[in-house]
């Protein structure tokens, strides 16, 4: 008899165990990302949705608003990066719009306050 309870006690743990996996595997899981740094926000223009939904998934605005003042070739260039080596699902249309964001607000021309030449 003790072995018959042994049994099924270990069998009624197991059903217990696996019941509550798969209820823990089924409840919908969320977290909240703290907010951008003030000095990381991207300067407003148009697709700046389109880069926030986009970029903001793998990285944080810092890495976009740090880097040098560049023309759209060179951030054509690093979109692609992105989609390529870091495996990131961006559309073609979205690469394009994220691609003329960067160009125009953080471009050579717009972006960046340019670095006073010393006389």
């Amino acid at each position: 008899m003790k072995i018959g309870r042994l049994v099924c006690g270990r069998t009624l743990g197991l059903g217990l165990a696996v019941t509550v996996c798969l209820t823990a595997r089924a409840a919908e899981k969320s977290i909240k990302l703290p907010d951008d740094n003030v000095m990381a926000q991207l300067k407003p223009g148009p697709y700046v949705e389109v880069v926030r939904g986009n970029c903001s998934a793998c990285h944080s605005t810092d890495y976009i608003v740090r880097q040098p003042a560049s023309d759209a070739k060179k951030w054509e260039a690093e979109v692609q990066k992105m989609i390529k080596v870091y495996g990131a699902p961006i559309t073609e249309a979205d690469a394009k719009a994220i691609v003329e964001y960067l160009a125009t607000a953080y471009g050579e021309a717009g972006g960046k306050e340019k670095e006073v030449k010393k006389q």
